[in-house]
């Protein structure tokens, strides 16, 4: 006898990216297969919205500073980075994603605001944008043209940019560094810091242990580094940009002050190794 299966849109348990709708879990996830992922010592493992909201999960919230505000889900799910939320008079922008959402999140969201708009900084973090964007008033969702392949839930909401660089509000600029993938991008906020700026960069560059150095990473749980070329363009990129802080994907992955300096001595330190492992 054939099973039966539920149409649901089904979640990667391993990176905690959504797909689209299908009858019964997707054969394979795309993005863990991708060498910059993996799949689970378990093989692959699918859940769904609809599952989660019944098991242990919820979302708790912190701020991080005026204006801003971390979201991140408890326990730990899939690759566990936390979402922020960028406040602004002129709507509020939610950088990079969760797996979770549940009437709780959206209530204690649109207390903060609501959500204007949805920036992701790679297919790592898409987790469960279409949900969160469609619980929002059908908010636009900006990603970089150069990751439009690894989109596993096509949506009329997502916004597909190109070029270097995006205005998505006042003061708020998106910025393509391609290097962990092709379409990776940052969010620039002219107000963080107080008015000394802040850049939101999801894991590229990665803030170390050491809170005073940056990294860079082609995989990180594979620990495949970046060219010389790559970390060069990425600076590069940076560099017409003010930026005292730098948020990265965790908690509590902040470098809080003199991040713009710390960008430009991490990124030479880490190609100074990589001519030294070269002579070897």
């Amino acid at each position: 006898m054939t099973p039966s299966f539920s149409i649901e849109s089904f979640i990667c348990v391993t990176c905690g990216v959504q797909h689209a709708e299908t009858q019964g879990p997707p054969r394979e996830c795309p993005i863990c297969l991708d060498e910059r992922q993996y799949v689970g010592l378990h093989g692959q493992q699918w859940t769904s919205l609809a599952e989660m909201r019944q098991g242990p999960w919820h979302n708790t919230f912190h701020e991080e500073e005026p204006g801003l505000v971390g979201i991140g889900t408890e326990p730990k799910f899939a690759i566990g980075q936390r979402a922020l939320l960028v406040r602004t008079p002129d709507g509020n922008i939610l950088w990079d994603c969760l797996s979770f959402l549940d009437d709780a999140t959206i209530e204690a969201v649109r207390a903060l605001g609501g959500i204007a708009g949805i920036a992701i900084s790679h297919p790592h973090y898409y987790a469960a944008m279409v949900e969160w964007s469609r619980a929002f008033d059908n908010a636009p969702i900006y990603l970089h043209e150069s990751d439009q392949q690894w989109v596993r839930r096509p949506d009329p909401n997502i916004r597909f940019w190109s070029g270097a660089t995006r205005q998505i509000g006042a003061g708020l600029t998106l910025i393509h560094t391609p290097g962990h993938f092709d379409g990776f991008q940052v969010l620039h906020w002219q107000s963080g810091a107080a008015g000394l700026g802040a850049l939101l960069t999801g894991d590229q560059p990665t803030v170390a242990a050491d809170r005073r150095w940056v990294s860079f990473m082609y995989s990180y749980p594979n620990y495949l580094p970046l060219s010389v070329a790559e970390v060069e363009q990425i600076v590069l990129a940076l560099e017409p940009f003010a930026f005292e802080r730098l948020y990265g994907a965790w908690w509590p992955s902040v470098v809080y002050t003199d991040a713009k300096q710390a960008v430009r001595r991490s990124a030479a330190r880490y190609i100074t190794r990589l001519a030294s492992a070269s002579t070897l």
